[in-house]
């Protein structure tokens, strides 16, 4: 091997040395910052799954007070449950019937207007509950503002048509009903009762394959 290459890695050696020497508190912080990463991350998974359980723990305990005659005492285990869960949306649910089952309607009403649910699709289901709560209150015209004028989902569309129907205003609710039912599938267990409620405001259900004649 020539002299000058024994320099030249001599000297690209030297470089290395003087190069870790140089940033060596960086390596060693960049490190510690990767552990401290994996640590946070473990240790936030951790706090999640504990989170889950315990608020999985509060709705099942709201489950059993909702099954009970003391309805106070349902609203506070309701009340326990993580309001930033779905569970707290699901316990709201189970209270309102509750509240209906037990002559409390207005009550059950309140729990409903209370719930703002993330899921979408949960929201659809307490705003068609409440609106149906609202209906047999007669407060039709309120249903109709909760639920707006152009709801996509099949329950709030039929909800609608039941807000119409209770106003006397047939022409809209049939609208409503057939909407509703072309957003169903033909085998939905619904679907026969909106048919019903079509037929009682003068509408004539569509034939499908597979329906009844």
């Amino acid at each position: 091997m020539a002299l000058d290459d024994l320099l030249d890695e001599h000297e690209q050696s030297e470089r290395v040395r003087s190069w870790i020497r140089s940033n060596a508190l960086g390596l060693l912080g960049g490190i510690a910052l990767g552990f401290a990463l994996i640590a946070g991350w473990q240790w936030w998974q951790k706090q999640e799954q504990a989170d889950r359980h315990g608020a999985s723990n509060r709705y099942q305990a709201a489950v059993a007070a909702t099954a009970g005659d003391d309805l106070a005492k349902a609203k506070t285990a309701v009340a326990a449950v993580p309001a930033d869960s779905t569970y707290a949306t699901l316990a709201a649910l189970r209270l309102a019937k509750a509240q209906v089952d037990g002559d409390q309607r207005e009550a059950a009403i309140a729990t409903l207007r209370a719930v703002d649910a993330a899921d979408p699709a949960m929201q659809v289901v307490v705003q068609s509950r409440l609106a149906r709560l609202l209906i047999d209150a007669g407060k039709p015209a309120d249903a109709l503002k909760l639920i707006g004028d152009e709801p996509t989902a099949a329950a709030a569309i039929e909800a609608r048509g039941d807000a119409f129907a209770a106003l006397d205003k047939d022409s809209e609710a049939r609208d409503a009903y057939t909407r509703a039912l072309a957003r169903m599938d033909v085998a939905a267990p619904q679907r026969r009762l909106v048919e019903l409620k079509l037929t009682e405001v003068g509408g004539s259900p569509a034939r499908t394959e597979g329906s009844t004649p």
